[in-house]
Formats: C-alpha cells, sequence, structure tokens
C-alpha cells in the first residue's frame, strides 16, 4: 500500500467522527484533501455540516464539492477539524506548514473544540525538526526578521540554516495572507516549547509551524493499519 493510499485510510477513519449539524474546520494538503474528497460524497448524500477552510486551495475544493462553506467570521467556533501534519511527535506537537497555510491553519485549530491530525505513520517522529520548521513573516524589513529569527533560534539551543521558499518558478513564495515563509532546517528541536515562544516575540514573524497543545489526537496509517494517538473518540 502506498502512501497516499494510507493517506486516504486515515482520511476515511478522520469521517466517521464526522455528526450531521457539525462545524468543521478543513485542513490544507494532501492528506486534507482526501478527507474533502470524502466529506463531499457525504455531503451530496445528505450529511448536514457547514465548513470553513483553512487556505483558498481547500476553500476551491470544498466548493466543486457543493460543501456548504462559511468563515470563521460567520462561525466563529468550530467543533472538529481535521488537518494533516508534516510532523508528529508522540506527545502530539506537531510541524505544520509545508503546504504555505500555517496562518491559518493554526487560526481554525485554535478556533476548534477539536483538532484531529490525519497522516501516514511516516509523519510521526520522536523529535520534531526533521522536516524543516517554516516561519512566516511580513515581506517589510526581511533581513532584519531573518536575523532576529537566527537569534531566536539560537536562544532556544537549536541550530540550523534558514531559507527562503520559492515556487517551482524560483519566484518568492507568497502564502494566501501575502507574507514569506522562512524554512528552518533544524535536523532536531529538542525545546519546541521554548523555540515557540522565543518566535512569538520576533517582530515580523506572522506565524510558525509549531502546532503545541492544539492537536486532540491523530490517526496515523501505516501497513499494520491504523494508529491512533490522543483522544481520537
Amino acid at each position: 500500500m502506498n502512501a497516499d493510499e494510507l493517506k486516504r485510510q486515515a482520511a476515511a477513519r478522520a469521517l466517521e467522527l464526522v455528526r450531521p449539524g457539525m462545524r468543521l474546520g478543513l485542513g490544507t494538503g494532501s492528506t486534507a484533501k482526501h478527507f474533502v474528497d470524502l466529506l463531499g460524497r457525504r455531503v451530496a448524500e445528505g450529511l448536514d455540516v457547514i465548513c470553513v477552510a483553512t487556505s483558498e486551495a481547500t476553500q476551491a475544493q470544498a466548493l466543486s464539492l457543493n460543501i456548504p462553506m462559511s468563515t470563521l467570521d460567520e462561525t466563529p467556533a468550530l467543533d472538529l477539524t481535521v488537518d494533516g501534519a508534516d510532523e508528529v511527535d508522540p506527545q502530539l506537537r506537531l510541524i505544520k506548514g509545508g503546504g504555505a497555510a500555517l496562518l491559518r491553519e493554526k487560526i481554525v485549530a485554535a478556533a476548534s473544540a477539536r483538532m484531529i491530525v490525519i497522516a501516514d505513520d511516516g509523519k510521526l517522529v520522536p523529535t520534531l525538526g526533521r522536516f524543516p520548521l517554516p516561519i512566516e513573516v511580513v515581506p517589510f524589513g526581511l533581513e532584519a526578521t531573518r536575523r532576529a529569527v537566527v537569534a531566536a533560534i539560537a536562544a532556544s539551543g537549536a541550530a540550523g540554516k534558514l531559507t527562503l521558499r520559492t515556487r517551482p518558478d524560483g519566484d518568492t513564495l507568497v502564502t494566501d495572507g501575502g507574507h514569506f515563509i522562512l524554512d528552518a532546517h533544524l535536523g532536531a528541536i529538542e525545546r519546541p516549547e521554548l523555540l515557540a515562544q522565543a518566535l512569538n516575540m520576533v517582530p515580523g514573524v506572522v506565524e510558525h509551524g509549531l502546532f503545541i497543545g492544539l492537536a486532540s489526537g491523530a490517526i496515523l496509517a501505516g501497513a499494520d493499519g491504523l494508529r491512533l494517538l490522543g483522544q481520537v473518540e
């Protein structure tokens, strides 16, 4: 079974958590895309839900499937968000943002009573940091912000190279919010809470991809079946 099939298994299991009348947050990325596809089928069969997307891409996908959509201004409290992750550790701390939607993903997750992560089991790591940590920054004062980010990383006991994320055509990637992303290639983040606090203090940093205390549970699909972490039900 390939990784894409595993992701779909995790998405299908998460769909079992959805009840009629729920207010749902829809994640972004390859695994979340499977969840939205499967949810669209249920909606076509008569499931009554209202949803908020974490990106323009997810919004477009959901609308194409006739999923009823709202905004956090209209629906500020959500029952459940289902989203993927680039990494998850046994304490349900996450790295997210590989799809450049980390800011909206974190806002939606924070507005939800529960966040469930869906992924293949290759995303489970003992220590965060193998996947580059996305840090969303404003374009103004980029070099000053970059230097402050380097200092914040060092103060947390980590170290590594910072790269400005670009699109396949070589131009600088711009997020849905009009920001840039610095990817921190750290290898290992031994103290993610400390790093998160340090990055939060940097002017120019809009958000970072450390999701701590937001995920209620995780559904991880592997060759041996599904593995559940935390409180899934």
